[in-house]
């Protein structure tokens, strides 16, 4: 796919180039340009499929070049880039059929992101786009996904062979299929066909969206919505046997399609704070009366207590009673559901990699973050989760008493290094000699506790001195020195450095 950015600031240009080249995504520059006038020129010529362009630029800005490339039907997918965070900005660009809006400066992640669902929907388009006027779905397809105009020719073709009016009114049906979609997509679109043809009077149309996981359904030539939406309440989701959550909205007039879906689709998380037999009907649902969402902060001291123990099976049931406290009979904003699932889970990140019992290489923690914060369904925060689990027990069949004892240590040192612990009093914790303890922990980890000890506090310190503004004396009491110039001694001795100087190389 060929990009071109315009851009009057040449380091911006570069720096934007050089992303592209790290991403190694299959994307090549076609272009580049340092105004909005030369950008529409290069638009012209080179045709590519992704835009990425800046607001503010001499002679023509961002969105005049856009404005003009959507007037002229030049197809290209855009992306804006812009040190400008005003409503207004963001407002223009939507208008114009821009998805990607990111604000300087640039985070390689959120850019990365806006490319990869960019290179999405030129792909899509690639393989729907009708070469000509066709069947209803091609239609319908096209105007849902934004790829055609209503033009008097399609008016006349869909009066004329299906014996729709240009004004008439629409119901949008989505019914979203989340990670299983791919599967059951077929089984699903066979169960709608089957259930609307016992509707009488009605015509429909389903739509495979991929980029949305989703089938959408636009229903037609129906006497009352109303009791179309109470037929679709109780027969379709009472009976449907896959995981989906369903969403409708009605509209009026064939240009109205695609702003309904898209009005619908946001409002599609719902199913996460209602039961799944419950239709999410737009705008209604932005009525509904809301619980605040409170953190269980409890439950997050508790997990991290199971985990420091190894005790898998108190870990798992205290994920579940995470999960049963969001089905308390209340109604949560989705957004507040989805944020505390978070906040959990990164918890639980953080306390895992402390003791060591992470396999962070194989975790893709934005992978993770994007799952829980794009979820429609709590099926899909509860696998999230499960996949979380999976990472941090990797040591859980292994039963080697004497290995096991020795995490224990580890742990019991993580928790209360602070207090300056010695072997003596974890000794007594697990009714073990600390003669025995000592040589056991020595042949395991190879170094002595009290090496290992010194090793941890001083990397704790390390942490403090590059990311805090702590005062030494500061940084000492906390990793568990009273004295904080025998700690600068302790520390010059692991590090070769005084704490000052240390903080100074690497802050």
């Amino acid at each position: 796919m060929k990009v071109l950015i315009v851009e009057d600031e040449i380091r911006i240009r570069e720096g934007i180039e050089n992303l592209l080249s790290k991403l190694n995504i299959g994307l090549e520059l076609a272009g580049e340009a340092e105004n909005g006038e030369e950008g529409l020129r290069l638009l012209r010529e080179l045709k590519p499929d992704i835009v990425i362009t800046d607001i503010k630029m001499p002679r023509k800005d961002g969105l005049e070049m856009l404005t003009r490339m959507v007037e002229e039907h030049i197809g290209a997918k855009a992306i804006v880039i812009s040190a400008y965070s005003e409503f207004e900005y963001a407002r223009k660009a939507v208008k114009l059929g821009v998805t990607e809006y990111l604000l300087k400066p640039i985070v390689f992640h959120d850019f990365a992101q806006a490319l990869e669902n960019a290179m999405m929907q030129v792909e899509k388009d690639r393989q729907e786009k009708p070469a000509q006027i066709g069947t209803i779905e091609q239609i319908f397809q096209a105007l849902i996904s934004g790829r055609m105009e209503i033009s008097d020719e399609v008016t006349a073709y869909l009066r004329n062979n299906y014996q729709i009016e240009e004004m008439q009114s629409f119901v949008i049906v989505c019914a979203y299929l989340g990670s299983d979609y791919e599967s059951v997509w077929e089984k699903t679109k066979m169960y709608f066909q089957h259930a609307f043809s016992m509707y009488a009077n009605l015509s429909y149309c389903i739509i495979e969206s991929v980029y949305r996981n989703s089938l959408v359904i636009v229903l037609y030539h129906y006497e009352n919505s109303h009791d179309l939406e109470r037929w679709m309440q109780y027969q379709i989701l009472k009976h449907s046997v896959e995981r989906i959550s369903i969403g409708w909205v009605e509209a009026v007039g064939i240009d109205r399609l695609k702003n309904g879906l898209d009005e619908l689709y946001p409002y599609m998380d719902w199913n996460i704070s209602l039961d799944r037999e419950v239709l999410i009907s737009y705008p209604k649902i932005t009525h509904v009366q809301t619980a605040s969402c409170i953190y269980p902060i409890e439950l997050e001291t508790k997990i991290k207590v199971a985990i420091c123990a190894y005790d898998w099976d108190k870990v798992e049931a205290i994920m579940k009673e995470f999960h049963e406290s969001f089905r308390d009979g209340k109604i949560y904003i989705p957004k507040e559901i989805k944020e505390c699932y978070v906040r959990f889970l990164w918890a639980i990140i953080g306390i895992a990699k402390e003791i060591g019992c992470l396999e962070q290489q194989k975790l893709e923690q934005q992978k993770l973050l994007g799952t829980v914060m794009n979820a429609k369904m709590r099926e899909e925060l509860v696998s999230a989760s499960e996949f979380l689990l999976l990472h941090i027990q990797p040591q859980r069949l292994e039963t080697d008493v004497t290995h096991l004892t020795v995490k224990r240590v580890k742990s019991i040192i993580h928790e209360f290094y602070q207090t300056g612990i010695t072997l003596e009093e974890i000794g007594a914790k697990l009714n073990i000699t600390p003669e025995y303890l000592g040589t056991l922990f020595h042949k395991e980890i190879g170094i002595t506790f009290s090496t290992y000890m010194k090793n941890y506090r001083i990397g704790k310190a390390k942490k403090l001195l590059c990311g805090t503004q702590l005062k030494l004396y500061e940084i000492a009491e906390r990793v568990g020195y009273s004295d904080s110039k025998y700690f600068s001694k302790v520390f010059k001795e692991v590090t070769g450095q005084l704490p000052t100087e240390y903080r100074k190389t690497y802050k």
